[in-house]
């Protein structure tokens, strides 16, 4: 007898695993690997509101002040009733002002003036500066492999147990200084919160949440496989589920073809001839803008499980995604030229935890004539190709698999550094072999 998957009590066995583990437990961390939109961010407004109800203060840290806004108003959402405290820095613009709006938030630089509340949140760098007499008994790490080793030394003191919860395959923590001078010790301080803590005590409690609610059926298995080889998940809607129609009909011409193919198989990638460019690729770049104009002259509509009725796809449900912030720039302004303002342009690391019906990416290593330990990274290609609910386009040069072939790793192998896996190389072999099932090739 064949068993079917239900992926709403597979993510409501694992959270209640998980939550079990952070109540009433005895071990000091709970560590939890979400994929790509799995509900990170739920799970951590679920954990902090259980934990308050329990009686038990909470200190909520998170990586950047838009993390901590939106944890702010998830949870003001979720109970309307629960004192909130968000601690802020002096600066003149700290906050969200739609925290302005809610009566049970209390906002402060100072930590004493939120003394007593049943959660105060804030990001890693102000929980830094905070002394306490009485550490808080718990607390929860957001976004936890995003936060660098050095940062979780800086604000241990602060608490006696912890919910460490990120995403493995999404980009490393940034340092702006290189880290050499570390690889291999014991206490690296530019190696993420999660890979120290479990270096140290390998016995805590770890878990995964096995459903991703973001990624369609048709993305679901290749971002599994290509990133999180060792802690796979699956889509939490089936084939069919999702669909993407347009009421304009094709012109014929590449970028048209590919938006045809990834909207009726989640994937699309549009071929440039193999050349040689500068990174801010004119012809490519050219490819990218016209590929985001004529999704929203043929008047698209998306159709998914979160409503039977087709929603538009207007420009806030499209995104570019790029390498580099000058690349970024030039699609920006390409884009201007063709009339189209509204369309979020940006870096992978600035696309991390976003969410978008259809995305549109300039493949990092398009062009080049090398490959990089920055183009190769695994999280920046994984942030790229995990943003979308419908369909990823990308936009790339022939030749990438070549250069690939071509350009061996020249990394100094340093002793005692947990190598990561799956390497850059793979993982760019794994999804290119996958987007030549659904290339158009173009020349502009």
């Amino acid at each position: 007898m064949t068993t079917v998957f239900d992926p709403s009590a597979a993510a409501g066995q694992a959270t209640d695993a998980i939550l079990r583990d952070t109540l009433h437990g005895t071990a000091r961390g709970v560590v939890v690997d979400s994929p790509p939109g799995a509900g990170k961010s739920t799970l951590v407004v679920r954990a902090a509101l259980e934990l308050a109800e329990a009686g038990h203060p909470l200190m909520v840290v998170a990586q950047t002040n838009a993390q901590v806004d939106d944890l702010v108003l998830r949870l003001a959402e979720k109970n309307p009733e629960l004192p909130v405290g968000r601690l802020h820095s002096s600066d003149s613009d700290p906050y969200d002002k739609a925290l302005d709006g809610l009566e049970n938030v209390r906002k402060s630089a100072k930590a004493a003036d939120l003394a007593g509340l049943a959660v105060v949140i804030s990001t890693a760098a102000k929980w830094a500066h905070v002394k306490v007499d009485e550490p808080w008994r718990h607390a929860i790490v957001d976004e936890a492999y995003q936060m660098r080793s050095d940062s979780l030394l800086a604000v241990a003191g602060l608490f006696e147990r912890a919910l460490f919860v990120g995403d493995p395959g999404q980009l490393d923590p940034f340092a702006i200084v290189g880290s050499e001078q570390w690889a291999g010790l014991a206490y690296d301080p530019s190696a993420s919160a999660v890979t120290t803590l479990l270096a140290h005590n390998p016995d805590l409690p770890q878990h995964r949440l096995p459903v991703s609610w973001r990624l369609p059926a048709s993305a679901a298995p290749l971002v599994s496989d290509a990133f999180y080889p060792y802690t796979p998940f699956r889509s939490g809607t089936g084939p069919g589920d999702r669909t993407l129609a347009f009421g304009v009909p094709s012109d014929g011409s590449g970028p048209d073809r590919v938006i045809d193919e990834a909207a009726a198989s989640g994937w699309g990638l549009l071929e440039l001839p193999a050349r040689h460019t500068p990174r801010t690729d004119p012809e490519a770049v050219g490819a990218v803008a016209t590929v985001v104009r004529r999704l929203l002259d043929r008047a698209g509509a998306a159709t998914s499980e979160r409503s039977p009725a087709p929603s538009p796809l207007s420009a806030d449900r499209i995104a570019v995604g790029t390498a580099h912030r000058d690349q970024a720039a030039a699609v920006r302004s390409a884009l201007a030229g063709l009339g189209v303002t509204d369309v979020v342009v940006d870096t992978a690391n600035r696309l991390q935890g976003r969410e978008y019906d259809v995305t549109v990416v300039l493949h990092p290593l398009s062009g080049r004539p090398d490959a990089t330990a920055f183009h190769l990274e695994t999280g920046r290609l994984c942030v790229l190709a995990s943003r979308h609910r419908h369909a990823c386009i990308v936009v790339c040069r022939a030749g990438v698999t070549d250069l690939l072939d071509d350009y061996p790793s020249t990394e100094p192998v340093q002793l005692g550094t947990v190598v990561k896996f799956p390497d850059g190389w793979e993982a760019n072999h794994a999804v290119l072999a996958h987007l030549a099932e659904h290339r158009v090739t173009w020349r502009p």
